[in-house]
Formats: C-alpha cells, structure tokens, sequence
C-alpha cells in the first residue's frame, strides 16, 4: 500500500497541522511515513505546502514525482491547481472554496473553481461555513481533514485521537470544536 498526498494552503491556514494529524495517525497504525515542507513566507499569508507519503513498506524519497499523488488537499482554491500535475489518473482534490486574497492579480474566483470542476475527480468545500458552524472560524484544516478522511487508509478513530493529541493542550472545548468540524467535513465529503 502507497498512499501520497500533498497538502497546500497559505500561512496560518493550518496546513501542517493537519499534516501531523495524518502522519501521527498513520504512524500510529504502523505505517511508514515521510514528510517534506515548504514554508515560503508562511508568516504574510504565503504559500506553504506538505508532501505526505505513507506506505506500509519503506519510501525512499519523501518527495512525491509528478502524476503519482493519490489527492491533493487544499485550504484554498488557487493553492489547489499550484498541484495539479502532481495528480494520478485516480486521484482526488479537495478543496476549500474561500479564497485568501493576498496578491493583487488573484484570479476570477469562478474560473478558479470552474477549473477544479473540470477535474475528473474533485470536491469542493464551504470549510469556512462549517467551521463557524463547528464553533470556530479556524478550524477549516478539521473540516477538510474529516472530508479527507474518507480516502485516506487510515481508521476514523486513530484521526480522531491524534486530533485529541494535539489539540489537548489547549483544553477540552478547543478539542470538542476540532472534533466537531472534522465529523463535519465527514458527512460533506462522503463519496457519492
């Protein structure tokens, strides 16, 4: 089993957070992992991205090659087709739908999406929505992780733990919200 992901958003967006989620999961369910991050200018809302390789045999790169990510998961739109040739002929996007405006030339909002609905397999997210809804306009990252979810070869309830792991030291309200947002974004990503 060969499970690669790259995982993209903005600074602030939480996108390695959602990044320890998935490997300390995986880890914990004794799989391989590697990880490699780019952090370009994360503090002023720049560009940063993960590559996730979990298999249960040993990876030798922690880089995934062009056409071989099984998804692509993104807290933003235009962050999502930075990616797309990294897509296989059976991967899937997910994506959020609200942008992060944080360059002057941002593209037309609708040819964005229109293109991630060209894609043969996509999902796209009102995150934002169900983040409130959840009790915290931050906690995105949970609702596309639970949409994720249902694609990743990794159990409900490791996920859930290692949500409750690192989001504990911030206290148990904080943890019921991410736990909630992730359930979430389960019952919207669902395969249909």
């Amino acid at each position: 089993m060969k499970y690669d992901m790259i995982l993209a958003g903005v600074g602030g967006q939480g996108v390695l957070s959602v990044s320890v989620i998935i490997a300390s999961s995986a880890m914990k369910e004794g799989l391989t992992v590697k990880q490699a991050e780019v952090h370009g200018m994360s503090q002023r809302g720049g560009a940063v991205s993960s590559n996730l390789r979990l298999s249960d045999q040993a990876i030798a790169s922690d880089l995934i090659p062009l056409g071989h990510a099984s998804m692509i998961l993104s807290m933003e739109p235009m962050e999502s087709l930075r990616y797309v040739q990294y897509l296989s002929r059976d991967s899937i996007l997910i994506t959020a739908t609200k942008p992060v405006v944080n360059i002057t030339n941002y593209p037309d909002m609708d040819k964005v999406l229109a293109k991630i609905d060209a894609l043969p397999n996509s999902i796209q997210i009102d995150a934002d929505k169900l983040a409130k809804q959840a009790g915290s306009p931050r906690a995105t990252n949970m609702v596309l992780s639970g949409a994720a979810s249902h694609y990743l070869p990794l159990k409900i309830e490791t996920m859930e733990n290692s949500i409750r792991e690192l989001f504990g030291r911030k206290g148990e309200k904080v943890v019921e919200i991410n736990l909630k947002a992730f359930r979430l974004g389960r019952e919207v990503g669902a395969p249909k």
